[in-house]
């Protein structure tokens, strides 16, 4: 066994934070263990104490950690999972990479003025994303000016008046981006789509572009409304649960034991994934004594090992098999369901009996006889969940997919009824949170209406810009200013080289950030880093010390009070941030000027108030969300059975099988988080759970694909994205990791291979990026051709044919 194997394995706990690491790891050097069968156990536990010490030392993590997501404390921003009601919660609210999260912004590192003076851009930019997020919190609002080698401090008045003087400097309010993550808090997110609106456009992208839109999409037009129908105590109660396209051993930890429950309630699991994740397989649970001797719960009771892209045809299928049940005369149906609140049976049970089985077994690659075990569950039970995350959203026909899982609910009347429904699972904190709040691209007309008759301003109603039209914008020199709340816009977007250029063209990016990434050194002409308050952190404001909201996946809202000093006496609290801005900005623009920005920066109880009279279903937000547990949001399907669609019914919908077809000798490429990562942060090299730990820059490819490719583990390659305009797309010298995925598709991490989606490669009515199903070919490492995709168009010669590109993954 290798040294760093060993590292891996034996927990470390200094007695004293870590200084920031100087250095990363060999991208490709790769040690291989074991695929664990139980996700979590005593070693989540080592892993915890061992990366909070680090971090944070013992007394601040022991301080901090206690604190994640209890009714008093602050809200964990690693994901959006919902918690349990406040009287069920446990002393350890939390899991392993929600420590990691909450380490990571507690951390005693330190980044400022004097960093940035020792380290030019330059040099940083050199820098990995883990080298990077490792050197600590920033501490001081810094400037990097146009021809200059180094950020600069600056104060908060110039830095404020900077900005505005470029966004009043524009030829128009649509030349102006205002991006949003998932971090950003609903008091926040209320404030910056009113000061995007006020100034005079809708280009509000953010972060759920990227990931759930198809779901927004779909679920929207089926059900009435773009977000999940279930509760925590659903999943508790259901039957049946059906988790598609989700790692949540990684990536939403804490729903292990919402499973747990639900198997020791004689919940039936399937998982339908193209890898055999851990955390879809078992779960060791740490805060009992089984779990920690490593008897803990087995999960999964099918694993469906599908082909990318054919979870369409799955669903299909499960479809088909029951209304042949029902034909039969089998009661398969909630009958009367569907007659009271659905549109659309007759039609989409003929489409149903017509099904090419032939397709199902190409687009799926699954047994025709376990898809029938699985019909059969579906058959026999009467309150069933499904569930799914991106591994379903982030394809060409994703809008499709999950319109044809709302079918399989609807018409056996799985929604709302206890034990039932759909589940989306979000990935970010508040993503879901600040779309309520109307942080949106496409503004409905009544949010609208209400904004103007709150602040006497008029809003702009055309569509906006979102993720993927922003970075066309940007690239084409439509827009021209481009401002960040949270996230790591350089690296989470597809199209890499393509996105990196447009964001060097554009005259201002100003990033309101914790911590350093990708997004402060890919620069435009002018940039700004201004350092925001955390989660974690006392946010002390004129009237007094603030919390702050969020909603979870379940639409769940309460608050969330930080506890730890700040970072350093300079940072300002997101509200502060975009207040300061907007009042600099709007100063003497009629109505938008007469908005109180001091008032709502000085108490966040000013915007709970306006959030009440402007956001539906927030009616008394101030006073709801100060009961512990806070309070939940309305959803008319799973409150009343009503359907806000233009029937007044639950659509079911007809759609056309598609798959995704590779040529002979290119495989299905889906990029994928490692267990230490959140999103674009790399917490360190060490993806236990798939046995890999190391470098990143591997490709996971089936044992026979390499035979038949002629490769073998450890090889070196070029990965090729080509496209039909004759541009390709190429990521260089990646190891060959032999893993069993399905035949055909192959997996590596995000960012690294984000270069290889190409910006034009989008869902069906969702526009969201398709990060799951990239065709690519795999050469020996050095034989990829000179030029990229976009090493064409910094030649200039490629940009008019870039615009025609046409998704060619679908048969």
């Amino acid at each position: 066994m290798s040294e760093h194997r060993r590292r891996a394995m034996i927990p470390i706990v200094p007695v004293r934070p870590t200084a920031a690491p100087t250095h990363d790891v060999d991208p490709t050097q790769v040690d291989r263990g074991k695929i664990k069968s139980k996700a979590a156990g005593l070693t989540a536990i080592a892993v915890t104490a061992q990366r909070g010490m680090e971090q944070m030392g013992a007394r601040r993590s022991f301080a901090t950690l206690r604190r994640i997501n209890q009714a008093d404390g602050f809200d964990c921003m690693g994901c959006a999972w919902p918690d349990p009601h406040p009287e069920e919660r446990s002393f350890a609210e939390f899991c392993e990479n929600g420590a990691k999260a909450v380490a990571e912004e507690a951390t005693l590192r330190r980044v400022g003025p004097s960093f940035f003076a020792e380290h030019p851009v330059a040099e940083l930019s050199g820098w990995t994303d883990y080298l990077l997020g490792q050197q600590g919190r920033i501490t001081h609002p810094m400037v990097l000016r146009d021809g200059g080698t180094h950020y600069e401090p600056i104060s908060w008045d110039d830095a404020y008046a900077l900005v505005a003087e470029r966004l009043r400097g524009l030829a128009s309010p649509d030349e102006a981006v205002f991006y949003t993550s998932g971090r950003a808090s609903n008091e926040a997110a209320f404030a910056y789509q009113l000061f995007a609106r006020a100034f005079g456009t809708n280009n509000l992208p953010d972060c759920s572009n990227m990931c759930h839109e198809s779901t927004s999409v779909a679920l929207a037009e089926v059900i009435g409304i773009g977000k999940g129908s279930v509760s925590l105590d659903d999943i508790h109660e259901a039957e049946l649960i059906l988790i598609a396209g989700q790692n949540p051993g990684t990536n939403h930890p804490r729903m292990l034991t919402a499973l747990e429950i639900a198997k020791r309630g004689g919940a039936t699991i399937i998982a339908v994934n193209p890898l055999p994740e851990t955390g879809l397989r078992g779960f060791d649970n740490p805060q009992k004594v089984k779990g920690l001797v490593g008897l803990g719960t087995e999960l999964a009771d099918e694993f469906l090992p599908i082909r990318l892209g054919g979870d369409l045809a799955l669903f299909q299928a499960i479809g088909s098999l029951l209304v042949a049940r029902h034909d039969a005369g089998e009661d398969v149906f909630d009958t009367d369901f569907i007659e009271r609140h659905t549109a659309g049976f007759e039609e989409w049970a003929a489409h149903m009996r017509e099904l090419d089985w032939d397709l199902v077994d190409e687009a799926t690659s699954l047994d025709r006889a376990q898809i029938e075990r699985v019909a059969e569950l579906f058959a026999t039970s009467r309150k069933t969940v499904l569930c799914w995350a991106m591994g379903v959203t982030q394809h060409r026909h994703a809008v499709a997919t999950i319109k044809e899982m709302a079918n399989v609910a609807l018409v056996q009347g799985n929604i709302g009824k206890p034990g039932a429904g759909l589940c989306p699972v979000r990935g970010h904190s508040n993503v879901q949170g600040d779309r309520t709040m109307g942080i949106w691209e496409k503004l409905p007309p009544h949010f609208g209406d209400a904004l103007e008759a709150e602040f006497g301003i008029d809003v702009p109603r055309e569509r906006g810009l979102d993720v993927v039209n922003s970075i066309r914008a940007m690239r084409d020199g439509e827009a021209k200013v481009l401002v960040g709340l949270g996230g790591n816009f350089a690296a989470a977007t597809p199209d890499t080289e393509v996105t990196h250029d447009a964001l060097r063209s554009v005259d201002l990016v100003v990033n309101i950030s914790t911590k350093l990434n990708r997004s402060h050194v890919v620069v435009g002409h002018t940039s700004l880093i201004l350092p925001t308050l955390g989660r974690t952190e006392r946010d002390e404001q004129r009237s007094g010390l603030q919390g702050v909201t969020v909603e979870d996946s379940m639409s769940s809202v309460h608050l969330s009070h930080g506890r730890l000093e700040p970072a350093g006496p300079e940072l300002r609290s997101e509200v502060s941030i975009i207040s300061g801005i907007a009042a600099a900005t709007l100063a003497g623009q009629g109505a938008a000027g007469e908005i109180d920005w001091a008032a709502m920066a000085d108490d966040y109880s000013v915007i709970r108030r306006h959030i009440e009279r402007v956001v539906p279903g927030c009616e008394a937000y101030d006073e709801k969300v100060h009961r512990p547990g806070g309070f939940v949001l309305p959803h008319p399907p799973r409150d009343s059975r009503t359907f806000e669609t233009p029937s007044q019914r639950a659509v079911l919908t007809v759609s056309p099988l598609q798959m995704v077809s590779a040529p002979e000798g290119h495989l299905v490429l889906q990029s994928l988080r490692s267990h230490d990562q959140f999103n674009t942060t790399i917490y360190g090299h060490d993806d236990r759970y798939r046995g890999i730990s190391g470098g990143r820059e591997i490709v996971m490819v089936h044992p026979d694909d390499l035979a038949t490719l002629g490769f073998s583990d450890g090889d070196h390659v070029d990965v090729i994205a080509p496209w039909p305009d004759g541009t390709q797309r190429v990521v260089r010298d990646f190891r060959v990791v032999s893993y069993p995925t399905v035949r055909g598709c192959v997996a590596a991490y995000y960012p690294e291979v984000n270069p290889l989606v190409a910006l034009e490669s989008t869902a069906v009515g969702s526009n969201c990026p398709v990060s799951k199903a990239v065709i690519v070919r795999l050469v020996p490492a050095g034989q990829a051709p000179p030029h990229s995709a976009s090493d064409d168009l910094e030649a200039g010669d490629d940009s008019e044919k870039r615009s025609e590109v046409k998704p060619h993954h679908l048969s």
